[in-house]
C-alpha cells in the first residue's frame, strides 16, 4: 500500500473543521474523559437500538442449545481475559486511550487486509498502548483501540505496529461511528474476526465501578464454523463440525442462576451476562470474555467468576444465519459527484464536496479521515488528489478529485 504524505497546514485546517462540525452537532462523546483508560462517565456507544445494546433478558433460546454447550464444554470456565498488574511481563486485558479533537493523525500501512480495512489517516498517538504493553508479544494480537473525543469515532487497529511519529502499520484496521449503528460490508473482517468492533464489548472498570454494564461482552471461543449471525459480518472458521458456534452467537447466563454471593463487581458483570449476554467475536480460548486493561481490578474477585461455566448459559436463538450458500446482497454506494472548488494559492481553503446514494460512512485521504456529511474544507500546500471512501454493509466504491495549487 502506498502511504501518502500531508502538510502540517492541510491537517490543521482539516482537524479545526472536523472540531467545529463536532461541536455544532452536540457530540455526545463531549463526557468521555481524555487518557489511557479514560472513563465513558455513562456513554454507552452506540444507539440504544444497536444490537449490543438490546436487553436479551427474555429473547428465545436456540433449539440446539443444550447441545451446543455441550460442544463447547459444559464444564467450561468462565474465564476473565482482563485484571490488573503484570503476568510474565505483559499487562492483561485489552487497553484504550481516549484522545482530543486536535490529535495529529497518523497513516496506516497495512500488511495483511487491506482490502477490508478503512484507510487512514488516523488519530492514533505514536504511544498508543498496544494490547500486552509493556512488552507486547508478537504472539498476541496486538490491538490498538483509539476513541476520538472531539469527534466520536472509535479506531481499531489489529496487529498493529508503530513506525515514527505519525505511521502505524496494521494487520487491518476498522472505523466505527459512535453515534450510528454502522454494519460493516459483508464477509469483511474487522480488528475482530467476527467483523465486530471491540471496544463496545469489552468490560470496563468505570461502568462495573457505576454499578451496571448496558450492553453486550464480548466472547472468544475455541472452535467456530463458516458461518455468521447478526451482529457480525465475518467468519473464521476453526470447525467443520456444525454444532460449532458461528461468529456473532450469542449466550446468556441463566435467569436463575445465583449471583449473590460473588463479589459485588461481579455481580455487575454477571447481571450483564443475564440482561445482555456475550457474543461471540472472535477465535481464542473458549468461555474467555473480554475486558480492559486496568490497575484499578481486584484481580482475586474477578477471577471468582470462573466457577460459572458452559453449562450456566443458554444460546439465543440463531436466527438469521449466513454461510457462503445466502450472504445477503445489494447495492454498493454509488458516488454520484465528488468536487473540489479552486485553490487560490498554497494554504488556502478549498471545499471537497460529494453526492452519494446508499453510503453508510465517509472517509477522506489523505490528511481528513471518517467524516460525516458531504464536505469538508481542506488547505492544501501543493497539488493534491483526493480519493472519498463510501462504504456501506454491501461493499465500497472510491471516487477521486484533484485540487491544482497554482
Amino acid at each position: 500500500m502506498h502511504v501518502k504524505s500531508f502538510s502540517p497546514i492541510l491537517l490543521l485546517s482539516s482537524l479545526l473543521f472536523l472540531a467545529a462540525t463536532a461541536s455544532a452537532q452536540g457530540n455526545p462523546c463531549n463526557g468521555i474523559t481524555l487518557g489511557q483508560e479514560g472513563s465513558l462517565n455513562g456513554f454507552v456507544p452506540f444507539p440504544a437500538n444497536s444490537l449490543w445494546n438490546t436487553n436479551i433478558s427474555s429473547a428465545p433460546v436456540d433449539p440446539n442449545s443444550a447441545a451446543i454447550i455441550n460442544f463447547i464444554g459444559s464444564s467450561t470456565p468462565l474465564h476473565p481475559d482482563f485484571g490488573s498488574g503484570l503476568y510474565q511481563g505483559h499487562t492483561f486485558g485489552i487497553p484504550y486511550i481516549v484522545v482530543p479533537v486536535n490529535q495529529p493523525l497518523s497513516s496506516i500501512q497495512f500488511t495483511a487486509y487491506g482490502s477490508e480495512s478503512d484507510p487512514g489517516p488516523m488519530p492514533i498517538p505514536f504511544n498508543a498502548p498496544i494490547e500486552g504493553y509493556p512488552n507486547p508479544g508478537a504472539g498476541t494480537d496486538r490491538h490498538v483501540l483509539v476513541l476520538d473525543k472531539g469527534n466520536c469515532w472509535l479506531y481499531e487497529l489489529y496487529y498493529a505496529y508503530p513506525h515514527g511519529i505519525a505511521l502505524w502499520s496494521a494487520a487491518s484496521a476498522a472505523v466505527w461511528d459512535l453515534e450510528a449503528n454502522e454494519q460493516r460490508p459483508y464477509t469483511w473482517t474487522s480488528a475482530d474476526a467476527a467483523g465486530l468492533p471491540i471496544f463496545p464489548g469489552l468490560v470496563r472498570y468505570d461502568e462495573v465501578a457505576a454499578g451496571h454494564i448496558n450492553h453486550a461482552i464480548r466472547m472468544t471461543l475455541q472452535y467456530s464454523k463458516q458461518a455468521f449471525t447478526p451482529p457480525a459480518s465475518h467468519w473464521a472458521a476453526t470447525s467443520s463440525n456444525p454444532l460449532a458456534a458461528p461468529m456473532g452467537m450469542r449466550i446468556r447466563l441463566k435467569a436463575n442462576f445465583d449471583i449473590s454471593g460473588y463479589p459485588p463487581e461481579d455481580q455487575v458483570i454477571l447481571t450483564a451476562l443475564k440482561q445482555y449476554g456475550a457474543i461471540l467475536a472472535d477465535n481464542g480460548s473458549s468461555m474467555f470474555i473480554g475486558g480492559t486493561t486496568d490497575s484499578r481490578w481486584n484481580n482475586d474477585h474477578i477471577q471468582s467468576m470462573r466457577s460459572v461455566t458452559a453449562s450456566d448459559f443458554d444460546v439465543l436463538l440463531i436466527s438469521p444465519l449466513y454461510t457462503p450458500q445466502n450472504i445477503p446482497t445489494g447495492p454498493n454506494p454509488t458516488v454520484n459527484s465528488f468536487t473540489a472548488t479552486s485553490s487560490g494559492g498554497p494554504g488556502q481553503p478549498v471545499t471537497l464536496s460529494w453526492t452519494v446514494t446508499n453510503g453508510e460512512y465517509y472517509i477522506v485521504s489523505p490528511s481528513v479521515g471518517a467524516i460525516r456529511g458531504n464536505n469538508v474544507v481542506v488547505s492544501p500546500s501543493a497539488t493534491t488528489t483526493y480519493t472519498l471512501y463510501a462504504t456501506n454493509q454491501y461493499g465500497r466504491i472510491t471516487a477521486t478529485v484533484t485540487v491544482t495549487v497554482p
